[in-house]
């Protein structure tokens, strides 16, 4: 079964959405919001348009459209009008041991057949050396930047 959310916007909210729209610098995910509440309002301060004229004009999918109107339900319209924080948390796998291997390695003479080290050949070594169970060659190129170490040079 599918849950229709109806919209009702008070007179100070469809205010509020009207600034937005209308007046100072806004991320593009607020005006979005803000033009979908507004199209989707059954109050009596404003028409409603249907969903699928609300897609084709603002150019967003339905599901879009029913994610704002739930979030702005269940949450309240502050919570639409706001990117959330993100919660993913990142492991940090390069540590300062790991970037001291990872340099000295670095400034070591390369495997034979290679004039000089390569992302990949350093994030290979690491690994063969058992200085880490895996790393990539973005990690590795992000240590080398973050400590100046250029391969180039």
């Amino acid at each position: 079964m599918v849950i229709r959310y109806t919209v009702k916007l008070t007179k100070s909210e469809v205010e509020e959405l009207q600034v937005i729209i209308n007046k100072g610098s806004h991320t593009s995910q607020t005006f979005r919001a803000a033009y979908i509440l507004l199209n989707c309002d059954e109050g009596k301060y404003s028409d409603k348009v249907t969903n699928e004229q609300i897609s084709k004009v603002l150019k967003v999918g339905m599901r879009t459209i029913d994610r704002v109107k739930k979030q702005f339900m269940e949450e309240g319209m502050e919570s639409v009008l706001e990117r959330r924080p993100t919660t993913r948390v990142y492991e940090i796998k390069a540590d300062g041991d790991l970037e001291a291997k990872l340099v000295t390695l670095c400034c070591s003479e390369p495997p034979k057949g290679y004039s000089k080290w390569s992302l990949r050949l350093l994030a290979d070594k690491m690994v063969e050396l058992k200085y880490v169970e895996s790393i990539s060659h973005v990690t590795v190129r992000s240590v080398l930047k973050k400590t100046n170490l250029s391969l180039g040079r």
